[in-house]
Parts: structure tokens; C-alpha cells; sequence
């Protein structure tokens, strides 16, 4: 191996941004298993790659951490964006629950505003007996 002096080197090459990548859930999981291998390093496998060993360790321990949920609550593991897709789905069907609530309310206070006025008879309405 030859050392190279400051008078050899002939181009210097600056990096004026840093671009990341991104990894899909295939990239990582063939990374997290090619290092679990054995014989195998992280160090090998990220250098491989072209990326941080830590980055390695962290998606290694996020899968393991997310397996062992699972298996604790005997249930499927759910990716990061379904979850994300079914909490906003909730909070959806909460305020449009919240609108039909609000709406139920309002009507009840019409109708009994109207039986005050006597614009309505004094027959009871179909939902007055829980069967809404």
C-alpha cells in the first residue's frame, strides 16, 4: 500500500450537499437479514452498502423490537404508515360521529320547541322510544 503526499494528489473533489437515501422495507430487510447471517458483520454488510453501521444496528433493533411486540400481543405487525392511515380513517369517523351527534341534539331541542307551540301533535316520534 502507497502513501500518497499533498504535492500527488491532483483533484479534490467538494461535497456541497449531502443527499439522503431512502431505504424501502425490502432494502432494510435484506440489509437487517445479510447481517444477522452467520459470519457476517454489521460493519462488513453497511460498508457493503454504503451505509452507517449504526443505521444498521438501529433497523435491526427496530425489527426485533417490533417482532417481539407482536408476539407478546399475539398480533400482526402493522407498518408505520398503515397505522398512520387507520389513526387518521378514526379521527374521521370520530368528527363525523361528533356532527351526527350534534345534529341528533338539535333536533330533539326542534321538536320539543315545537310541541310548545303545538305545531306538532302529541304523538310519539319514532325514535322517542330508543329505536333510532
Amino acid at each position: 500500500m502507497s502513501r500518497q503526499s499533498a504535492k500527488e494528489i491532483s483533484t479534490v473533489e467538494v461535497v456541497t450537499m449531502v443527499q439522503r437515501r431512502r431505504w424501502t422495507i425490502a432494502e432494510k430487510l435484506r440489509v437487517v437479514e445479510e447481517s444477522s447471517l452467520p459470519g457476517m458483520s454489521v460493519s462488513f454488510v453497511a460498508r457493503k452498502y454504503g451505509i452507517a453501521p449504526n443505521l444498521v444496528f438501529r433497523w435491526r433493533k427496530l425489527m426485533s423490537d417490533g417482532g417481539k411486540v407482536a408476539i407478546q400481543a399475539d398480533d400482526r405487525v402493522v407498518s408505520v404508515a398503515e397505522a398512520k392511515a387507520l389513526k387518521k380513517r378514526i379521527r374521521d369517523l370520530e368528527r363525523l360521529l361528533g356532527r351526527k351527534t350534534m345534529e341528533v341534539e338539535i333536533l330533539k331541542e326542534a321538536i320539543d320547541i315545537a310541541r310548545e307551540k303545538k305545531l306538532i301533535s302529541r304523538s310519539p316520534l319514532p325514535f322517542e322510544d330508543g329505536s333510532l
